[in-house]
């Protein structure tokens, strides 16, 4: 009797070690969460000079760059990132690029949405008319384009910075155009989210400085938050992020990133408060250092880490720094891709082999002379 539990303690270990495949996210419905990843269209060769302490392994590149943006579109899949939330105001610049990326993103079936940015540079809210104007354009260009990602059969906007406004500023910025956009506000906690309820129509809490080793009420107010939202018949976009360094640019905190930890502990949280949609900060925010996309010092590692909590595990971004790269299926990839596979397979076999070694023996033990 004891060697037939240890055998199966064994062939449990096996199928506990390899039989087993990561848990899907799931929405309030039970389907799968999608997941959007905040991106930033401001980057010219000058940006780079400024508050860096990583580069992109694509080189210091252009938001103009069409070529970019399908390799970020490409890895971003792989990833099991389903569109990006872009970041967004109406100027020349802004339009022309988010046009682009719209362009290359139907090209791609990927799915796009934008932050509106209501505060400046130095943190103060934008007049009121201009924020009307520019959701008012933005819902006359492009609501009814398929690149964008809906929820409820309408297209999902978020407003940064809605705490610097009024009840009645938000009302006038909102209300005429409800009914062809979804605005989410940014709201921090549920009092905030409760003084505009009516007028928005949910929140999208941009939390990435938060520490979970040392913030205890973490995952508690993200589930709170998911059910103030709920109630008021909102959708809640959950916010998860890899680590933090604002430092170079003003911040005083630093959250550090733990070879993945940092990033697995807050998507937990997120998909623990009942998410409508889930709010990777960020693809590529490198000032303050909450980025996944693929860089000098960490590679893939992020986007690798991303791709199992998603369950995802038929490519990886590769490709030489500056040029378009490859995307291939991981028994393809070399080093990081095919040893720890063929090791994984080698260990099953091994396993299985002294699971039914025991099994064999101990059949042989109670078998009558």
């Amino acid at each position: 009797m004891r060697r037939t539990r240890r055998a199966l303690a064994v062939l449990a270990l096996v199928a506990g070690l390899f039989g087993s495949t990561p848990a899907q996210a799931r929405a309030p419905g039970g389907s799968e969460v999608p997941l959007l990843a905040y991106y930033y269209q401001w980057f010219e060769a000058s940006s780079w000079q400024r508050a860096k302490t990583d580069y992109p392994r694509l080189g210091r590149y252009s938001s103009d760059d069409p070529q970019i943006m399908r390799t970020h579109i490409t890895w971003a899949k792989a990833a099991g990132i389903d569109g990006f939330i872009v970041s967004w105001k109406s100027t020349p610049v802004n339009d022309r690029r988010l046009r682009l990326l719209m362009t290359v993103a139907g090209q791609e079936h990927f799915k796009i949405s934008v932050i509106y940015q209501g505060l400046d540079f130095a943190r103060h809210p934008l007049p009121v008319a201009k924020v009307a104007a520019d959701f008012a354009a933005f819902a006359t260009w492009y609501a009814d384009s398929p690149v964008l990602f809906q929820l409820g059969g309408r297209p999902l906007t978020v407003f940064s910075g809605t705490w610097a406004y009024s009840h009645a500023d938000v009302a006038r910025i909102t209300a005429p155009v409800r009914d062809r956009l979804l605005i989410l506000n940014t709201e921090k906690n549920q009092a905030g989210y409760q003084r505009l309820a009516d007028v928005t129509d949910g929140d999208a809490y941009y939390w990435s400085s938060v520490h979970p080793d040392t913030n205890v009420n973490h995952a508690s107010k993200l589930r709170a938050m998911g059910q103030a939202v709920h109630a008021a018949h909102g959708y809640w976009l959950a916010p998860f992020a890899p680590g933090f360094d604002a430092r170079l640019v003003g911040g005083t905190k630093e959250v550090p990133r733990k070879d993945g930890q940092t990033l697995q502990a807050e998507y937990a949280a997120a998909v623990g408060s009942q998410p409508d949609a889930l709010g990777l900060i960020s693809w590529n925010e490198f000032s303050e250092n909450s980025y996944v996309e693929p860089s000098v010092a960490y590679g893939n590692r992020y986007l690798d880490v991303l791709r199992g909590l998603r369950g995802e595990s038929v490519a990886t971004a590769t490709g030489p720094t500056g040029n378009t790269p490859a995307v291939v299926r991981q028994h393809q990839a070399s080093g990081a891709g095919y040893w720890p596979n063929l090791l994984r397979l080698g260990g099953f076999a091994v396993v299985l082999f002294a699971a039914v070694t025991l099994l064999a023996r101990h059949r042989t033990e109670r078998r009558p002379p």
